[in-house]
């Protein structure tokens, strides 16, 4: 088991993104609404309010075709409305997102791929 110390002493734990065409994807996150942070030349800082990732400028494909991204909302259905509006598929020529649908393990899921093939998981727990 880890000390304590050690636990605590943890300030951020974040994923690492591949990204085929690393300046068009810094662009599709931007136009999603996270702000970007340069911490060097091959690797940016992808935040939206306190939540990060990195974007690296790294790619495989079988990697990024199998990298998945979850992220839990409190309305994924508002979620839906700002992503469907951003036209992704027409002005980053990506896969068109999924509307959110009931999933078999009780969450609604949005889903979103970038770029390089990563899919992102919008979900919230149904509401009502």
């Amino acid at each position: 088991m880890i000390r304590e110390d050690l636990a605590s002493s943890i300030r951020a734990m974040r994923p690492a993104v591949p990204a085929k065409d690393y300046a068009e994807s810094q662009r599709f996150y931007e136009a999603i609404g996270f702000e970007a942070r340069a911490l060097g030349p091959a690797l940016t800082e992808m935040s939206l309010g306190a939540h990060s990732f990195l974007l690296q400028d790294f790619y495989v494909p079988q990697f990024a075709n199998n990298f998945v991204m979850h992220m839990s909302v409190e309305n994924v259905d508002a979620w839906w409305e700002h992503i469907e509006a951003l036209g992704l598929e027409k002005s980053f020529k990506v896969r068109a997102p999924i509307a959110p649908r009931l999933e078999p393990w009780g969450l609604r899921v949005a889903y979103l791929f970038d770029p390089s093939g990563v899919l992102w998981q919008i979900n919230s727990r149904p509401q009502g």
